[in-house]
């Protein structure tokens, strides 16, 4: 072939290939650790097509509802929301988040929006194996080496004071990544995690190895937190200023110390890059006229509640303002979308998908122990058998009918049977149910007079807080118990005093929210009746 006849021809192929649209190979995420390869001959016209595209190549796994995130390569691949197709990249990767709307696991029409952007304050829970950082490279070259000779001779190596604290410093960095407050356990769990990282670091007058090590990560701990709050870090800075020569008349310095108590991973977020409480209060106000509109701009709300969490938190939990005056100023948070937005930003979980994947997975054992209880004498045996009658008679039990006697039964299994928390309000009898002296309720809405103590086909249910309808028109008893759960995290309340081991056993073995403390006895036999059966 002539060289000028291979130079047009290259010319042309190469024009084609500039004609032809591109292909667009992307990696998709839908699991944390499992992934899959899509290609599309060209891009889609719109994300909804994109997100129908990716249900039929990947179904039946992609069969709820989800948003896409993509890895940014403006700002270093980090996770951006995927708003508009025109930012698909043609070779990328993207992030399936499961929306808190989706319905596979609940019927709710409040709640069809889009998911929330995850925050960008803490985003992850204390580990159950805590990983060791990596130190400084002069502090991973010793420890190599002293690692090689504790193998061969046995011999523990002796560290320089200023290889010590990089050790410590970094150590302390990471925990406080995680929570900073660990407890006894989380500390000696990341002791321990370094000596069995590093068996040269053992400390040979200890039983454990590692005591030492876990005495010097509290001290370094400490004053990790002591430097974090003079920069002006609000969940440790809100602690300080306590009883000291010069303030003789405040707290104790271990006085009512406001922090995380029941998991949450976000509790005292600082507010967000480039904003203050006065450009924060703008943005509040803009989103109560948008939450008091008819037509509400939900994707709006979403946008203006996830910036504003952290003015949110400092309210609640440095002000614990009333609960009618703070929702007055936050009256999104009495939309079931927001409840479950709002969780997840506290605590990373997806509220209604945990709540009801664990309580379905341990329906058919709850119920049997209850059964087992009921064919006994007492009084908790009569009231159990009360419930499980009306559930018998029925003819079909449906999964809403199975999870209204899960939670309905659960206090009364455990002795905790609380006749101000589950009200009953005949709507033919009162226009208005007795609501007065509630701290905190769940109201069954009927029209036939009875006496059963769970009805399967309410009207609606609501949940009253301090005296006061918080959510009305709630389809299901077990919506309104998963959203009032939500609401004691989001309003920062307290368990009701008759019900701690009932909410303390949802939090820790339904929700998977462990916050260090061990289970009561009761709580305990329960959990293992249920995992070992």
């Amino acid at each position: 072939m002539p060289a000028e006849v291979g130079t047009q021809h290259k010319t042309s192929l190469a024009n084609k290939l500039m004609a032809m649209p591109p292909k667009y190979l992307l990696r998709v995420y839908i699991a944390t650790d499992v992934a899959v390869k899509v290609t599309l001959n060209e891009r889609p016209t719109s994300v909804d097509e994109l997100i129908g595209i990716l249900k039929d190549k990947v179904n039946p796994r992609l069969d709820f509802e989800f948003t896409l995130q993509y890895e940014d390569p403006d700002f270093g691949g980090e996770l951006c929301c995927l708003v508009d197709v025109e930012d698909l990249p043609e070779k990328g990767t993207l992030r399936v988040v499961r929306s808190e709307s989706d319905l596979s696991s609940c019927a709710s029409s409040d709640t069809d929006i889009l998911p929330h952007v995850p925050v960008s304050q803490r985003q992850k829970t204390w580990p159950d194996v805590f990983p060791v950082p990596t130190f400084s490279y002069e502090v991973e070259h010793v420890l190599q080496e002293g690692n090689s000779v504790f193998e061969s001779s046995g011999k523990n190596l002796k560290l320089s004071r200023a290889q010590k604290h990089n050790i410590l410093e970094n150590m302390a960095s990471l925990m406080y990544s995680f929570k900073p407050y660990p407890s006894d356990r989380d500390v000696g769990m990341a002791a321990e995690a370094l000596i069995n990282a590093h068996p040269c670091l053992k400390e040979p007058g200890s039983a454990s190895g590692w005591y030492g090590w876990k005495i010097s990560l509290k001290f370094k701990m400490g004053n990790y937190r002591t430097r974090l709050a003079r920069s002006g870090c609000k969940e440790v800075s809100v602690n300080t200023g306590k009883r000291s020569r010069n303030n003789p008349e405040k707290a104790h310095p271990h006085s009512n110390i406001k922090k995380a108590r029941r998991a949450e991973v976000n509790f005292l977020p600082n507010f967000p890059r480039g904003q203050n409480e006065d450009s924060l209060e703008e943005m509040r106000i803009e989103m109560k006229a948008e939450v008091d509109r008819a037509d509400r701009n939900l994707q709006s709300i979403e946008k203006l509640m996830q910036t504003t969490f952290a003015l949110r938190r400092q309210e609640i939990v440095q002000g614990d303002p009333l609960v009618k005056d703070f929702l007055e100023r936050w009256p999104a948070l009495q939309v079931q979308s927001q409840v479950c937005a709002e969780f997840h930003r506290i605590t990373n979980v997806n509220l209604r998908n945990q709540f009801y994947s664990e309580l379905d997975r341990h329906i058919p054992q709850l119920i049997e122990l209850y059964r087992q209880k009921a064919a006994r004498t007492g009084r908790v045996a009569g009231a159990l058998r009360d419930i499980l009658q009306y559930y018998e008679t029925e003819d079909v039990h449906d999964i809403n009918m199975k999870r209204t006697v899960a939670l309905r039964a659960l206090s009364v299994y455990l002795r905790e049977e609380d006749t101000q928390f589950f009200k009953t309000w005949n709507t033919e009898e009162s226009e208005e149910p007795d609501i007065g002296d509630t701290p905190i309720a769940i109201v069954t809405m009927v029209r036939e007079r009875s006496a059963s103590p769970v009805h399967f086909s309410p009207v609606s249910t609501a949940i009253v807080v301090e005296d006061e309808f918080i959510i009305r028109d709630i389809a299901t008893f077990a919506d309104a118990y998963v959203l009032l759960f939500g609401l004691v995290y989001v309003l920062h309340l307290d368990y009701p005093k008759k019900l701690l081991g009932t909410f303390t056993f949802i939090q820790k073995v339904v929700m998977g929210l462990d916050d260090g403390a061990p289970l009561k006895p009761a709580l305990l036999a329960l959990k293992n009746d249920l995992l070992t059966k």
